[in-house]
């Protein structure tokens, strides 16, 4: 095998691919990256029994062949290269990577060993990448970081028809958000659960490529995702979500509006003097809403912010990084508070300062108990 291409062109692929590899992988081979050159194209994939990557690049193709080498070992260099052409040659049993003056033998693992990649699922529909990529960016920071609870580290995507609607939770707040997209077929009705930080690597690496083609397999045990030539698949996770959608209020009879950047600065600064699980306290009155952190004997802080009230008085407690992440991915100027009580959930959703209408994400955060 060898073949040469620009290093721009090779050091972009390798690290898209070499970005789903695990750190410590199961057997030695799921750490490498599957190089094929041939008829003019040299594909990489990698793989490691949950989530592959498969690309192919055009090359100078001098000799057809495949090869395994190790995908992080092999990202670092190519990075480290000058930009000039790069020739990738296999020389016995090495792997020869040149450019310019640079020269490095990389060691080869046994192609015999390397799993089959899973056959690319059966596409489903289209959707708008930058649509798709803001949407799992507001909904994911719901998603658990705790893997003791698998199934609360994914993020449930319902299709419905054109309409595709994910949820995530962590117990203590929920979100919510509605986006179109172009099924193969209208009539179609399904969910997947897919695992928060796959979605994430998704809306990173392809959100930016224009459509992103969405494929599920018949069995529904694995999800794929395809744009500008790059195609990635995972497997979804198994169990029963919760039923989250039911716990959003149809109607609050205490409502704020609120300037969104202006809170967002607002309890950013005074959050800095809240002490680990300790809470930002908010009462929100005709006029403004007040901000306090901390305590008389140690550091304390307020602040107000404008705010339009409708209903009664209310006196409220969060989390500071719950509210701060679920008011960072408001997409609209303002933010609206929606209140049933003061001990029940408050529901977060941007208005649009000029129509008034309510955009279609939904943030429901749990208050914590005041004393």
């Amino acid at each position: 095998m060898k073949f040469t291409v620009e290093r721009d062109i090779l050091s972009d692929a390798v690290s898209w691919t070499a970005r789903s590899l695990s750190p410590r992988p199961p057997v030695p081979v799921l750490s490498g990256l599957l190089l094929t050159a041939e008829n003019g194209l040299v594909s990489l994939a990698s793989f490691d029994y949950e989530t592959s990557a498969r690309l192919e690049i055009e090359a100078d193709v001098e000799a057809e062949g495949q090869v395994l080498v190790s995908g992080r070992l092999l990202n670092d260099i190519v990075r480290s290269l000058p930009a000039a052409p790069v020739t990738v040659e296999l020389d016995g049993g090495k792997v020869v990577v040149t450019c310019r003056s640079s020269r490095f033998a990389l060691a080869t693992m046994p192609v015999g060993d390397y799993p089959s990649l899973p056959e690319l699922p059966t596409a489903v529909g289209t959707v708008d990448g930058a649509a798709f990529a803001h949407a799992v960016a507001q909904v994911t920071v719901a998603a658990s970081k705790d893997d003791t609870l698998p199934i609360l580290t994914a993020v449930k995507v319902e299709i419905d028809g054109d309409t595709m609607t994910f949820l995530a939770t962590d117990r203590y707040r929920l979100a919510m958000k509605e986006i179109r997209w172009t099924p193969a077929d209208p009539s179609i009705s399904t969910s997947l659960l897919v695992k928060s930080r796959t979605l994430t690597e998704v809306a990173k690496s392809l959100g930016g490529g224009g459509d992103l083609e969405i494929m599920v397999s018949e069995k529904v045990d694995l999800v794929g995702f395809a744009s500008g030539g790059r195609r990635t698949t995972s497997v979804l996770v198994d169990g029963e979500y919760p039923k989250i959608r039911s716990l959003f209020p149809e109607s609050s009879p205490i409502q704020a509006v609120v300037e969104t950047g202006a809170l967002v600065e607002a309890s950013r600064r005074v959050a800095l003097v809240a002490e680990r699980n300790t809470a930002l306290r908010m009462v929100f009155r005709e006029g403004e809403v007040s901000l306090d952190a901390g305590t008389g004997d140690d550091a304390s802080a307020t602040e107000s912010v404008p705010c339009t009230l409708e209903g009664e008085e209310i006196t409220v407690a969060f989390n500071p990084s719950y509210l701060s992440e679920g008011l960072a991915v408001v997409d609209q100027p303002q933010v609206r508070f929606s209140f049933t009580a003061a001990p029940k959930p408050a529901l977060l959703t941007g208005v649009s300062e000029d129509a008034g209408t309510v955009s279609d994400y939904r943030y429901l955060v749990m208050p914590v108990r005041l004393a």
